[in-house]
């Protein structure tokens, strides 16, 4: 009992999933849902599209701001050059004083002079070596966004095609299914098949003018003009037959009728006259 019970309800299921799809398809099929549809996948992917641009503009901006780092670092290490330079200037400057008083080395590494400038110039070296591997690695990084800025724009002149394309898909889409459902339609009211009415109309129409002749006739037919037409041909028929026969017997045409010999009339004549008293 409960698997009968199970199986009407699938049955119930299938049919109204069957009545759902028949349903869906119908909806689908109609220009303007399609085309609704094919606008709203295009507003999608040009969401996309915009997003997947944001993202772009955003390494973009990653990148400049590491060509920015790198255009200071290298202002930094030009003038850590410079600095460099100069302390190494004063560092000879003042070992050739120290050496012209006659001082020893040891004496003019022990000089608060010399320690001054060799204690700068290795601050200014271990700087610039930090910062010219700074510079190093934000170049590299540089590089990398190049290769993905780059990659991302082909993408999206990529995703840009496909976008012209699908409008172009959809207008040619719709296109089709109207041509299809006129061509369909067509074909349905020749068959007399329409679901739209549009047969049943004609068929309607077809009656009707039946209907019309024939209350026409039978008007015509109260109204006497039927026989007062059929009186005219019978008047008309007879007046040129009895004007035939006449004609016919006025040459001895006429059916019945035989030409008599000249001589027995005579006769008749004379066995008339000896009848009559004298």
């Amino acid at each position: 009992m409960f698997g009968a019970i199970g199986r009407w309800f699938k049955a119930v299921w299938y049919k109204l999933t069957g009545q759902i799809d028949e349903a869906r398809r119908g909806l689908d099929s109609d220009p303007h849902v399609m085309r609704a549809k094919f606008d709203e996948i295009i507003k999608g992917k040009v969401s996309q599209i915009h997003t997947y641009k944001q993202a772009v503009a955003k390494l973009i901006a990653q990148q400049e701001k590491k060509l920015a780092k790198v255009k200071g670092l290298t202002e930094e290490v030009q003038k850590l050059e410079n600095l460099k330079a100069g302390a190494l200037a004063m560092a000879k400057q003042t070992v050739a004083k120290l050496q012209a008083e006659g001082q020893s080395k040891e004496e003019i590494h022990a000089n608060e002079e010399y320690k001054k400038c060799l204690t700068a110039y290795n601050d200014f070296s271990a700087t610039l070596a930090e910062k010219q591997d700074h510079i190093k690695d934000l170049e590299g990084d540089v590089a990398e966004y190049d290769d993905s800025i780059a990659n991302h724009k082909v993408n999206l002149q990529q995703l840009q095609r496909d976008i012209e394309k699908l409008k172009s898909e959809a207008a040619d889409a719709v296109a089709d299914v109207i041509t299809a459902k006129e061509e369909r339609d067509l074909a349905d009211m020749i068959t007399g098949i329409s679901k739209d009415g549009m047969a049943k109309e004609l068929q309607n129409m077809r009656e009707l003018r039946q209907e019309m002749r024939a209350e026409a006739r039978i008007s015509k037919e109260m109204a006497g003009t039927d026989s007062k037409a059929q009186e005219a041909q019978f008047l008309e028929f007879a007046r040129s037959h009895t004007a035939n026969d006449e004609f016919d017997s006025l040459l001895g045409l006429a059916e019945g009728a035989e030409t008599a010999p000249s001589e027995p009339k005579q006769k008749e004549s004379a066995s008339t006259d000896s009848i009559l008293p004298e």
